[in-house]
């Protein structure tokens, strides 16, 4: 008998090197959340701000001249992951407490319960996960 395989659920866009790329993405990423059932979920606002600091630091530092970036977001019924890929050389980091600016992985690392950068060709990856509870009583 064959069985169905279901692939979890995951959705991506592509945006601009334009800034109201930013608050686009974080309206795709909360249309995303709203189609999971998640929009209400505990920490949906935690998501949508790494979305929005992910997004900004993309457009800031990673991506080219007439280069898009690309959100993409998987949620396989316990984790829910938020990655942000571009073309730009160099690798994020927390700033020093003498640094200024620069804040958005600081809130990133905090927020979420997991946060790396991943190498791609051109480019990188920075990604987040949240683990459960991703709700109250979740």
């Amino acid at each position: 008998m064959n069985e169905m395989i279901r692939l979890p659920p995951l959705r991506e866009r592509f945006f601009r090197r334009e800034r109201r790329s930013v608050p686009a993405a974080r309206q795709f990423a909360y249309e995303v959340l709203a189609g999971w059932g998640l929009a209400q979920a505990g920490r949906s606002d935690d998501v949508l701000l790494c979305v929005s600091e992910l997004a900004t630091n993309a457009l800031v530092h990673g991506v080219p001249p007439g280069r898009c970036f690309r959100v993409f977001l998987r949620y396989d019924g316990a984790v829910l992951r938020v990655e942000v890929h571009d073309s730009g050389p160099g690798e994020p980091r927390i700033p020093l407490e003498t640094d200024e600016g620069g804040r958005g992985l600081l809130l990133v690392a905090a927020l979420s319960d997991k946060w790396g950068v991943g190498e791609r060709d051109p480019g990188k990856v920075v990604w987040c996960e949240f683990l459960p509870p991703l709700w109250p009583g979740g």
